[in-house]
């Protein structure tokens, strides 16, 4: 029994299961397209999720945009504009083609139909900003909220009131046509109005509450700016028509599929991991001590398996990610325990600013960090687990994968 390649055969299980290419033709063999379709794809999966519609549906397709992450298109696509832009931060691609998108949308009759692919990253990459926000603006802001530890929900609570596309604005934008809108989840608990901003979604928040999150994070922002969160956003559409076809969930019962018939005991322990990342690096690790030294929650050998999305207050200046992080600050609190590794990955196969998907580590790794001549400690305080487990091989890269539900972290331990 190899723990390290038994734990990458279950990644990569989970994260074939959930391609988007499956889903989205199983939803539109399920629920065909109407009339003339107009195809718009955003999101990190926007790429496969426009390839395996257009090769459902033909000839049916007018025409549409793709608007997806840097490197992450694979191709031409027939009667699609292809674009590629930035994420986490919105820049100038992001604005050109999201007018593409509202260009080919314009003046659309009640016979048409939109056919709206969302994935995560559709917040950065699906943009117009309202009169008087400038793309500055937008990053600035987002720079501000991804460092200071809030979470998805929050930030995009703020996003979509600078923006003229989101929170419900982009089906606004489309009436009378109808929206028929297939989502690839990267929101715990699956909040539609949350992926991707909700351009095509009732937004149920409200502009107090936004506000509030300014004052919880101590957030600066101009006051022309406040003046536009405090614009309410759309609360009923009546020309939008929703379906989930891939979630975290998803993502972790394959996991756990896999660990099975590999011979693990099988435990998904949460599904809703949302926590400070090093936080839950710690508390896996006492998992993996206490399975170690009695055997449980499972006898081993297990699998423990959690899916979510951690944040990282960023307090350093080194370079990573929040699967980095869980992986280096698990490291560090599973030293000499023999018989234990644990990946955690982004199922994008990207993590923060980096080209690692997440990490993988034992036992021995935060000692063979040292032997390196780097302290990990000091690493993962400033922020810089890239570098730490880089120095030992440590980082796992599996390039863009072409979908987007979340992370998926795993513990196995083997009985010694």
């Amino acid at each position: 029994m190899s723990l390290h390649r038994d734990v990458m055969h279950i990644i990569h299980h989970a994260i074939d299961a959930v391609l988007p290419e499956h889903a989205v033709k199983e939803q539109l063999r399920k629920k065909p397209c109407e009339g003339r379709v107009i195809l718009v794809s955003i999101g990190k999966a926007a790429w496969r999720m426009a390839r395996a519609a257009v090769d459902v549906l033909g000839d049916q397709v007018a025409k549409g945009v793709v608007i997806t992450k840097y490197e992450h298109s694979q191709g031409p696509i027939k009667k699609l504009s292809i674009w590629e832009a930035g994420h986490p931060l919105p820049d100038e691609n992001s604005l050109k083609a999201t007018s593409e998108a509202l260009e080919i949308t314009e003046n659309l009759s009640p016979r048409d139909q939109v056919l709206f692919l969302v994935s995560g990253g559709g917040s950065a990459l699906f943009e117009k900003p309202k009169e008087g926000v400038s793309l500055k603006d937008f990053v600035d802001i987002t720079d501000q909220m991804l460092r200071c530890g809030a979470n998805i929900v929050e930030i995009n609570m703020i996003r979509k009131r600078l923006s003229a596309v989101k929170g419900g604005r982009f089906a606004q934008w489309v009436n009378p046509a109808k929206v028929y809108t297939i989502v690839l989840s990267d929101v715990l608990g699956d909040r539609l109005d949350s992926i991707a901003s909700g351009p095509a979604c009732p937004d149920v928040t409200t502009s107090r509450e936004t506000l509030d999150i300014l004052v919880r994070y101590n957030l600066t922002m101009p006051s022309r700016l406040l003046r536009v969160l405090e614009e309410e956003t759309p609360k009923d559409l009546n020309n939008v028509e929703t379906f989930i076809t891939g979630s975290v969930t998803t993502l972790c019962e394959k996991a756990a599929e896999k660990a099975t018939e590999l011979g693990y005991k099988t435990l998904i322990l949460t599904t809703t991991l949302s926590c400070e990342a090093k936080d839950a690096g710690a508390f896996l690790a006492s998992i993996a001590r206490e399975e170690s030294e009695h055997s449980r929650p499972l006898q081993p050998p297990c699998a423990i398996i959690l899916g979510g999305e951690t944040v990282v207050h960023v307090k350093g200046k080194g370079k990573g990610g929040r699967n980095q992080e869980i992986a280096l600050a698990a490291a560090l609190e599973m030293q000499n325990i023999a018989g234990v590794v644990l990946v955690s990955v982004g199922s994008d196969g990207t993590d923060g600013p980096t080209d690692a998907a997440g990490g993988i580590v034992d036992g021995t790794t935060a000692e063979e960090i040292r032997q390196s001549g780097f302290d990990p400690l000091a690493l993962l305080e400033n922020n810089d687990a890239y570098h730490a487990l880089q120095r030992v091989d440590a980082l796992v890269k599996t390039g863009p994968t072409g979908t987007n539900v979340n992370d998926l972290t795993v513990l196995l331990v083997k009985d010694v």
